[in-house]
């Protein structure tokens, strides 16, 4: 398994960290030491002192495929679910500023949170509302709508670069809202009004 990331798919979460709009999706890889499920203990890592949450609507890929084309891309994927990319951004910032790599701040332990999945028949995939619920306030919503690369151009473009195996996770992007977590913070992760994890932060 490997989780595969986009960066700055939703323009008002670029914009909150000033960022600029890409033009072709922003890709990171995960490794499978990142995963974190909900009910474990989840605790802030001691290099960050600004820990922050990104909700992100995942796809489940089904099926081996490379060169994807995008009107092929629904046949990949049945399930879709909703998780967490953590992301210590003071490290990522400081790794930005001397243009080094920022997988350290991206893709350490536990860094993929990864809530329940459902078939992907449940709900309209092109007008799906998410959101993030900390300490009961929303802190960040989004609608898929609001991307600005789609779900099946995402698994398309992905595949011109990685061979897409059974059990990799795409993470789609992140609206705005992202914030600093601390101790004792409680997470609720919401599809439509349907719950899909809740965390608390040791």
């Amino acid at each position: 398994m490997k989780f595969i990331c986009v960066g700055r798919n939703y323009s008002n979460h670029a914009k909150e960290l000033n960022n600029e709009i890409p033009k072709d999706p922003v890709l990171f890889i995960k490794p499978d030491t990142a995963l974190a499920r909900p009910g474990d203990d989840w605790y802030i890592p001691e290099f960050t002192e600004n820990l922050q949450h990104e909700v992100e609507v995942l796809i489940k890929i089904s099926k081996v495929g490379k060169y994807i084309q995008p009107e092929f891309a629904g046949n990949y994927y049945s399930e879709i679910g909703l998780g967490i990319d953590f992301t210590a951004r003071d490290l990522q910032d400081r790794l930005k500023e001397k243009g080094l790599p920022w997988e350290k701040s991206k893709a350490f332990d536990r860094s993929a949170l990864i809530g329940n999945f459902v078939s992907k028949e449940k709900f309209n995939l092109d007008n799906l509302n998410f959101s993030l619920v900390k300490n009961g306030k929303i802190q960040q919503k989004g609608n898929t709508s609001e991307m600005i690369f789609s779900f099946d151009y995402l698994i398309s473009y992905i595949s011109q670069y990685f061979t897409l195996k059974m059990g990799d996770i795409i993470f789609t992007g992140t609206p705005s809202g992202v914030s600093k977590l601390s101790e004792n913070d409680f997470l609720e992760g919401f599809i439509e009004n349907e719950k899909f994890f809740e965390i608390k932060i040791r």
